[in-house]
């Protein structure tokens, strides 16, 4: 399949983050969200992160300006009738996705692919709800996704082999690099980080170590780029607290209950970077 047009749902941390690759990758995008006002917030936070690579000789002004010619913005559903892959990247909510990819498959054409962001639902049971799910795939990027690598390209049960080899060389384009992963609850990456990070709340709550302590011990014995506490902030406390949740409930072992903190910090509104206050402040 050759993919010339991408579509997004979601204009936030994700969604704005793939718009910025494909574009730079030279796609069309047509990035949807459902007010004027969330579009324009992505697009600043993306033209920010452009100057940026600019400003670090990392991209040229001339790319960076075409990136941005490339990018229409819609709260239109409608649009997505051009594109040749529909990318949803709402908020981790099951029941949420759902609705919005029955509004994608609505609107967008018949043979057109549509993936999911999702960090832990599953993709079988999403797929599940679309009368094409031969044609749906997860697609998770990592946060930040102008910077990061990695891209899990989960397979549906359903989920063909032409999907799932288009949607490997579109990573490949985006200058990504692909795992292929079998649909599991975390699937890889976020199977294995997401209760280290509800380990390290455990260890602030039982004052075994504070904040600092506990980050200052994983960046220099584990030599962690950053800290789990710090990157639960970079995350989103409530997106891995939802993680959480989708585990024990998934696999049924009290090994996934989330940290009594975590939940507290969520219930208070401290949610980390995008709050300016989870375990640290952030001015």
């Amino acid at each position: 399949m050759n993919i010339q047009t991408v579509g997004i749902i979601g204009a936030g941390t994700m969604g704005n983050g793939i718009a910025q690759v494909a574009a730079v990758a030279g796609f069309r995008v047509v990035l949807i969200d459902v007010t004027d006002a969330a579009l324009a917030k992505g697009v600043a936070t993306l033209t920010g992160s452009l100057e940026r690579l600019v400003s670090k000789d990392k991209l040229a002004a001339s790319a960076r300006d075409a990136a941005l010619t490339r990018i229409e913005t819609s709260t239109d559903y409608a649009r997505l009738s051009e594109a040749d892959i529909v990318i949803e990247a709402a908020t981790e909510n099951a029941e949420l996705k759902n609705h919005i990819l029955k509004q994608i498959e609505a609107a967008a054409r018949p043979d057109a692919i549509i993936a999911s962001n999702t960090s832990s639902i599953s993709i079988t049971a999403l797929a599940a709800t679309l009368a094409a799910p031969e044609r749906f795939i997860g697609m998770h990027f990592f946060n930040p996704v102008p910077l990061l690598q990695l891209v899990e390209v989960i397979r549906g049960v359903q989920t063909s082999d032409e999907t799932a080899g288009a949607v490997r060389e579109l990573t490949e384009k985006l200058d990504k690099s692909p795992i292929g992963v079998r649909n599991s609850p975390g699937f890889v990456v976020n199977r294995i980080l997401v209760p280290m990070i509800n380990e390290a709340f455990s260890v602030l709550y039982e004052g075994v170590a504070s904040a600092e302590e506990i980050d200052a011990g994983m960046k220099l014995g584990a030599n962690h780029p950053i800290g789990p506490l710090a990157l639960a902030d970079l995350i989103g406390l409530d997106v891995c607290l939802s993680v959480m949740d989708v585990f024990l409930k998934d696999f049924g072992d009290s090994k996934y209950r989330a940290c009594s903190l975590l939940r507290e910090l969520v219930a208070a509104g401290r949610l980390g970077r995008k709050t300016k206050r989870g375990v640290y402040h952030y001015d």
